[in-house]
């Protein structure tokens, strides 16, 4: 139980890499309070836990204080923040204007920096964890999510310099992940055959799994990772082929 008794807020805990999240730390023995626009279509449990919902537009910078005010007078404590929500629709940079952009852009990162500046004095006075959701859009060309992909390189860069600003009280870490099998994986790779397609480009052979996210999660909010503070960990299944290897080998085989 290496959370056992810790008071954990995943924002965007409801579906998907969020719940994957929520349930690792269930199971790790925190004490989980899930926000959100929309509650879970089921109750989050695990290990004989149950999260807590709380609806909450994350934009709104007033309701997001009030919030993390309600967790400290509720809990008398914070001890991890996982900056989980996030996403964006499939848009070609010339298909939308420059306003469109940029609330995705204020989702993947303006909102995250707002959620962590409001819950920074309850981290500070637990000496706390902050973690978060990367992914690898960040760290490559993201055609058709650009504006995303530029949130989330943003998001990684602030993470270090919040890591450097509030050590040693409070660790600061991104989880960068790659592909993840949800509920809605549907949408952007089709059916079964299409996730199981694109799941063949990766080395691992597959997509990840929400709890593997979750896993990953864990261990940067727990004392097993006491000594990790702004640092990036991939969690992507040894990310994507490159190209030149299957034109290599077709050139071969022709």
């Amino acid at each position: 139980m290496e959370l056992d008794g810790r008071v954990a807020v995943v924002t965007g805990g409801t579906r998907g890499v969020g719940a994957g999240i929520t349930r690792a730390f269930l199971r790790a023995g925190a004490h989980v309070i899930v926000c959100a626009r929309r509650p879970p279509d089921a109750p989050l449990e695990e290990a004989g836990r149950t999260a807590v919902f709380a609806p909450l537009d994350l934009r709104d910078p007033v309701a997001v204080e009030a919030f993390f005010e309600d967790v400290a007078q509720a809990y008398g404590r914070l001890d991890v923040l996982v900056n989980n929500a996030g996403g964006t629709p499939y848009r070609l940079l010339g298909e939308g204007d420059a306003e469109r952009h940029a609330r995705v852009v204020a989702l993947n990162l303006t909102v995250p920096l707002t959620v962590t500046l409001a819950a920074y004095e309850s981290l500070r006075a637990a000496r706390g964890s902050v973690v978060m959701i990367g992914s690898v859009s960040g760290t490559r060309p993201s055609p058709g999510t650009a504006a995303y992909g530029a949130a989330k390189a943003g998001l990684e860069n602030l993470a270090r310099s919040m890591a450097v600003e509030w050590a040693p009280r409070v660790r600061v870490n991104t989880l960068v992940l790659g592909m993840v099998r949800t509920e809605l994986s549907h949408l952007h790779y089709g059916d079964a055959d299409g996730i199981a397609a694109v799941g063949r480009t990766v080395p691992l052979g597959r997509l990840a799994e929400p709890e593997e996210a979750g896993e990953a999660a864990v261990f940067l909010a727990s004392e097993r990772a006491g000594y990790v503070t702004g640092a990036s960990l991939l969690v992507h299944g040894g990310g994507e082929r490159p190209a030149f290897l299957d034109a290599a080998n077709a050139d071969k085989e022709s």
